[in-house]
């Protein structure tokens, strides 16, 4: 019974500690060694944005406006865009500005990574700015990035991305209060040295650190964590911003979870053995911030589970039974209706399930290479 105990509450802690304890150590650490920002050389002056696409018919006019905006911010930019096979009549609108822009058009789809591998290869800008088709980057504040390089020891900047839409639904609102709680979390790792890996909506790295991503590895993930295990840091860009749509409804959330999931736990296999010589802070946040929240879903299994002999142990197998049956109605209930704090808390719940079912698809070897597009973001 002590037994069952002990794994009921080091369960609760492991799923706990990515989002309260380990916060809470990085505000210490940052009070006892923080780590600022120094412009040790030139800011830079030649920029690149690159970005992929598939099937964005509906974006795409806006996306081209909107890198036409960064590019009048920075001046001194080049615009790329690759189509994974298009077949939806994007193709057709990235043809018509082929002049302004570096279109690269693939025949047959290969996936996102192996898209950033052929846009790398077609520039030599100093900074290439990483963005998604459905975000739009605030031009006013890329003006703000070249301070970022102006360290040399910054290899990477990943921007600050916010929801539009957290009010459409309650999965909506989940989303953007879980990534406003991770935007904090980023910003004291920064603060502290270097983030845990950047996100693909909007980052950029220093061309010249770029590593080619294999086209089954998710590519945010590989190139900042491939620039962070050469030796330079990853920061944070709280000035450097852009909006993107949260998905509102459920089915598309956790397929898109499973798939990130999947494609970085792979990515974590293939870094693991460069990550695990780098400095203990660095180490400590990484499993943290990342590997304890993709294997939090098997806490939670794992703690449910204990609690439920436990109360059948001091209770008896009836109460058992009645547990168990109260713990699957609540999950119905919070499924199927809309009630405060119990649908909120299921939708959490749903995520770290999702990220435990990629993890399980990345061990039984699943790749994810190609990416569908959640409709409801693009609206």
């Amino acid at each position: 019974m002590i037994l069952l105990g002990a794994v009921f509450l080091a369960c609760v802690l492991l799923v706990l500690h990515p989002y309260v304890t380990y916060p809470l150590s990085l505000m210490l650490v940052r009070r006892l060694r923080p780590r600022p920002l120094a412009a040790t050389r030139p800011e830079p002056t030649r920029f690149a944005v690159v970005c992929c696409v598939y099937n964005e018919r509906d974006v795409v006019e806006q996306k081209i406006a909107n890198m036409r905006a960064v590019r009048d911010a920075l001046g001194d930019c080049q615009l790329l865009i690759h189509s994974d096979a298009s077949s939806d009549g994007t193709n057709e609108i990235l043809k018509s500005v082929a002049g302004e822009f570096t279109i690269s058009l693939a025949e047959a789809r290969s996936g996102k990574s192996a898209g950033m591998n052929r846009l790398l290869s077609l520039t030599d800008a100093e900074i290439v700015i990483y963005t998604d088709a459905n975000v739009m980057i605030d031009p006013a504040t890329v003006r703000n990035l070249p301070k970022y390089f102006a360290d040399e020891t910054v290899g990477c900047v990943t921007g600050h991305l916010r929801y539009q839409n957290e009010n459409e639904s309650e999965t909506a609102r989940i989303g953007a209060l879980y990534w406003k709680h991770e935007e904090w979390v980023k910003q004291l790792e920064s603060d502290t040295g270097s983030v845990m890996g950047a996100d693909g909506s909007l980052f950029a790295i220093r061309r010249a650190l770029h590593r080619p991503t294999p086209a089954d590895i998710i590519d945010d993930f590989h190139t900042s964590m491939s620039i962070l295990c050469d030796g330079y840091r990853l920061v944070r860009g709280d000035d450097f911003v852009a909006y993107e749509r949260s998905a509102t409804v459920r089915g598309d959330e956790f397929r898109r979870k499973v798939r990130i999931a999947c494609r970085a736990f792979n990515c974590h296999r293939l870094l693991w053995p460069k990550i695990a010589r780098l400095d203990g802070l660095t180490i400590y946040k990484y499993l943290s911030h990342k590997f304890l929240r993709w294997l939090a879903g098997y806490f939670l299994i794992t703690g449910a589970a204990a609690s439920a002999v436990l109360v059948g142990l001091i209770f008896g197998p009836a109460a058992c039974a009645v547990y168990v049956a109260l713990l699957a109605l609540v999950a119905i209930a919070a499924a199927r209706l809309d009630l405060p704090v119990i649908t909120g808390s299921w939708e959490i719940i749903v995520a770290m399930w999702a990220t435990a079912v990629g993890v399980y698809k990345s061990l039984r070897g699943e790749r994810f290479q190609t990416w569908t597009v959640a409709s409801s973001t693009r609206k």
